[in-house]
């Protein structure tokens, strides 16, 4: 039987992502399951916030003017990202599939780890300013809630968040 890692992420995974992930699990016998949400819901300070310590301004004002994507597109871009995603790690010859999951990620986390036999959660996200500090992000949320390690990376790096 496979052990399977988790992975939670908000954008579609690089090859550089996957390299840094897979780096962490020797071993054969590991599939990933990738979940991405349909994130059609942001708070709006957070967002603005988020934005400005990154110094991406077009997006800042997106998110002023609250320019979301509609649900049907936020779910249809978060399935690209999944099939993108998947592919990467099927081009780095392993095995992965996944699911587009709801805006709040951790009822999907929690019914993953009580189905499968989850090793460990691996969190990519870019970084979120204020969710990060004040560990209110969705990695440090599934470490208080679910009883397996979970790791968060920031996406396109090796840096831990």
């Amino acid at each position: 039987m496979s052990e399977i890692i988790l992975v939670l992420t908000e954008a579609t995974l690089t090859a550089v992502d996957v390299e840094h992930i897979t780096a962490l699990h020797d071993g054969d016998g590991i599939r990933y399951h990738v979940l991405v949400p349909a994130d059609a819901q942001h708070n709006m300070l957070v967002s603005l916030i988020d934005h400005l310590s990154l110094g991406e301004l077009r997006e800042a004002l997106d998110a002023v003017l609250r320019r979301e994507p509609k649900p049907v597109r936020a779910h249809a871009n978060a399935q690209e990202h999944l099939a993108a995603t998947v592919a990467v790690f099927t081009a780095a010859g392993l095995t992965a599939d996944g699911a587009v999951v709801a805006d709040n990620p951790l009822p999907a986390l929690r019914a993953a780890v009580a189905d499968k036999d989850v090793r460990e959660i691996v969190v990519v996200t870019l970084p979120h300013a204020l969710e990060d500090t004040f560990h209110t992000d969705w990695a440090s949320r599934a470490r208080e809630e679910l009883k397996v390690p979970v790791l968060h990376l920031y996406s396109g790096t090796n840096q831990l968040g």
